[in-house]
């Protein structure tokens, strides 16, 4: 509850601890100055927020070649948010010389993350990990999906809603090629995962460990 002014020209400010998004807000009058007029005017002040926009046609893709000198192999985030009709799309993909990879995609309409160690023989049981969040994510709103590798320990966000998962065996030393692919796969890849669709939608806000994707594409 905020507490108003007590005449007809003061103003009271307040500025909230922490931010909020909102596509609404609402405002309930709890009571008023039992000494003057019935009223009230509000304004409301917003934050900056910065979004850049990709958009995919279902052929194309965005490919990241990182700097093998940026490169922490005991940390990695990836948030991004995206907006689609199309109920089936690869949004991300990685993978190594060995089989080892990392893909999220759209399945259904709910967002699902596959890790896959590709050494079956050494660790059958650890081999590939499979985490589904989300549902009807294709009604054309924006959703946001971050990915926290630290050591061991995977954190995997779609909305606010988190998976945490501790990725057994190696994977904290996965075999990966310096290149991320966004949207698709570019070429035939060694981890047989081509037989999925490319995304056709728009990505906003792509950023790889603080890195923003889409203002390095548009700057070439």
């Amino acid at each position: 509850a905020f507490s108003g002014n007590t005449n007809a020209d003061s103003v009271v400010y307040y500025k909230l601890q922490h931010s909020i998004k909102a596509r609404f807000l609402r405002f309930v009058p709890l009571d008023w100055n039992p000494n003057g007029r019935i009223g009230m005017r509000i304004e409301v002040y917003g934050c900056t927020y910065r979004s850049e926009v990709v958009g995919f046609d279902g052929k194309s893709c965005l490919i990241y070649t990182l700097n093998k000198k940026l490169i922490n192999t005991l940390k990695d985030v990836i948030s991004l948010k995206f907006k689609t009709m199309q109920s089936d799309g690869i949004l991300l993909h990685r993978e190594g010389q060995n089989g080892d990879h990392i893909t999220m995609e759209l399945t259904k309409g709910k967002l699902s993350l596959h890790i896959n160690l590709g050494d079956t023989k050494t660790h059958p049981s650890n081999a590939q990990i499979n985490i589904t969040l989300g549902s009807l994510l294709d009604d054309q709103h924006w959703h946001s999906v971050v990915i926290e590798h630290f050591n061991n320990q995977v954190n995997f966000t779609v909305d606010k809603h988190t998976h945490h998962f501790h990725a057994k065996g190696e994977f904290s030393y996965l075999d990966l090629d310096y290149e991320l692919s966004f949207g698709g796969i570019p070429v035939p890849g060694k981890s047989g995962t081509l037989s999925r669709r490319n995304f056709h939608g728009c990505f906003e806000n792509i950023y790889y460990n603080g890195v923003s994707i889409i203002d390095l594409a548009r700057k070439h």
